[in-house]
């Protein structure tokens, strides 16, 4: 059993940065690949990132690419989200997730997930 507490949302302007964690509990954190997803307003959940379980490996979303970054830190049960060069789109509450052996850009590879963070970017 993992569960996940996502920080660090807020309202940025854009052009601007922020840095959301996402804090694990349990003594397997090291077990899961780690994925950030987001919801913007009337639209459904979508992939942004993800991290192997080693933190080598890291996937994203095309329009992210370049601009936010993944990664993890095992010996704290976290992982991060930063991301720079925000942009209105951007608007949406991003989830944590932890998912079974491989990184997966797939909803239903992540077996447990937080309650997620809004972020808001003004133009």
């Amino acid at each position: 059993q993992v569960q996940l507490v996502e920080s660090g949302g807020g309202l940025a302007q854009a052009g601007g940065s922020l840095r959301l964690s996402c804090a694990a509990s349990g003594r397997t954190f090291s077990s899961y690949a780690m994925g950030w997803f987001r919801q913007a307003p009337g639209k459904e959940r979508e992939f942004v990132a993800a991290i192997s379980r080693t933190g080598i490996s890291t996937y994203y979303e095309d329009s992210v690419k370049g601009r936010f970054t993944i990664s993890r830190d095992n010996a704290k049960n976290a992982v991060v989200l930063q991301m720079n060069s925000l942009k209105p789109e951007d608007t949406a509450v991003y989830f944590c997730a932890a998912g079974s052996e491989f990184p997966s850009r797939r909803q239903h590879d992540y077996d447990y997930w937080g309650q997620g963070t809004q972020v808001t970017v003004s133009s």
